[in-house]
């Protein structure tokens, strides 16, 4: 029996930019047409038919883009498709935004019952699952207060406890395998066992093909909002690597991030009290062209772009890369490497030059900082750029070790 079916689902977005903003009522009534014209709508899913058979693990990759967190959000009804039909047997639980539902002046313990009802839960089933809930988010010192003053890992936690423990039938994953600390996250990591186990249905969009191997008992592929290729996992992934290899990364370029344009990704996050500013972010490869797709072992340089807005003696600057469970995979800083900044200049630039990115296949992040030698923070940017690596070696673990087989 089939937990999902889809049936010819399409969805579009309307988009906006200036040339089509109206600033005045007189222009508004002049346009020729009130309807948008065919070049001002996005597809970000097209005529999508499948279906997910009850207890299986199903994995969704792509390009950022590609329509995979839109195709979670219509199954989830978050969003309504334009056409087509969806049926859904079972009761549906969604990681897709963590406490997205949140109110931030209500207590943890006001926003369990309100998430539970939403998903479906009546007050009685919500009280005799209070005490598991906060007991596995371990906020058992906390729950009473408001969740605006909560730490975005204890946020995580309660949002992740509420979907898992109201014995949902169909679980919807969006990039959140694992949440908080390494404790939690192997607590997480469980707990989907668990379901597997009891055979619930699990749908998991993620960049982290190595999590959708371990996980999954089949992969669709989307490109374009169009489904490429279901499969078995490794066949899929497979073919996906291919494709990004062979591509040169053109449909992952322009990953650059003008910060007085553009807004932080919705899982980062930005603090400071910005006496120096991080005004531009770019990932450059080894032809010196932006790009948010690379293969193991290709160089890169981090540009960042500054500007001073109060006089800084020794400032330091620092960056991390993390793997998307959230795993630090690298950190260094200025100070760490002892390179002072005395005679820095008012507005520049900063590049560092990765001459060997040996990451092994998979989704990562970046942190960008600048703070004094006590820790002080002007700016941070907290996974404030994505990219992909790709190889063609199917290694695990981190990063490539540089080695060589001998027999002797």
């Amino acid at each position: 029996m089939d937990a999902i079916k889809l049936e010819n689902i399409s969805k579009k977005f309307r988009i906006r930019n200036l040339k089509t903003q109206h600033t005045t009522l007189k222009s508004l009534l002049l346009r020729k047409s009130r309807f948008p014209k065919g070049n001002d709508l996005l597809y970000a899913l097209k005529d999508i038919s499948t279906s997910i058979e009850r207890g299986k693990t199903v994995g969704i990759i792509g390009h950022n883009g590609s329509g995979k967190s839109t195709l979670l959000k219509i199954i989830s009804k978050i969003y309504r498709p334009d056409t087509g039909r969806i049926k859904v047997n079972g009761r549906i639980s969604t990681l897709i935004e963590l406490g997205a539902g949140f109110h931030p002046e209500f207590s943890g313990r006001e926003n369990v019952f309100i998430n539970g009802i939403i998903l479906g839960l009546s007050k009685k089933e919500i009280k005799n699952r209070f005490d598991s809930i906060v007991e596995y988010a371990n906020l058992e010192n906390f729950i009473d207060a408001p969740v605006r003053t909560y730490s975005s890992g204890m946020y995580m936690r309660l949002g992740f406890s509420i979907a898992v423990n109201v014995e949902p039938e169909i679980l919807l994953i969006d990039e959140i395998l694992a949440v908080g600390d390494e404790a939690f996250s192997r607590k997480c990591n469980d707990r989907i066992e668990d379901l597997q186990k009891k055979g619930k249905t699990l749908l998991i969009v993620s960049h982290d093909l190595q999590a959708i191997e371990k996980w999954c008992d089949e992969v669709i592929w989307m490109n374009q909002g169009m489904i490429n290729e279901i499969g078995p996992p490794h066949k899929v992934m497979e073919k996906y690597k291919k494709s990004i290899s062979n591509s040169d990364h053109g449909s992952d370029r322009g990953n650059a991030l003008s910060l007085k344009k553009a807004a932080i990704g919705k899982h980062g996050r930005r603090w400071g009290a910005k006496e120096i500013e991080i005004v531009s972010i770019r990932l450059l490869n080894s032809k010196n062209e932006e790009s948010s797709a690379y293969k193991t072992g290709e160089r890169m340089t981090i540009e960042i772009g500054y500007k001073e807005n109060k006089p800084v003696s020794n400032p330091v600057f620092g960056f991390a890369f993390f793997r998307s469970d959230g795993v630090c995979c690298y950190g260094s800083n200025t100070n760490i490497e002892n390179i002072p900044l005395v005679k820095l200049k008012k507005d520049g630039f900063v590049h560092i030059d990765i001459k060997r990115l040996d990451f092994i296949t998979g989704l990562y992040h970046i942190d960008i900082a600048i703070h004094d030698k006590n820790d002080y923070t002007f700016d941070h940017l907290s996974h404030c750029l994505s990219f992909l690596i790709s190889s063609d070696i199917n290694d695990t673990g981190i990063f490539r070790v540089k080695h060589k087989w001998e027999f002797i």
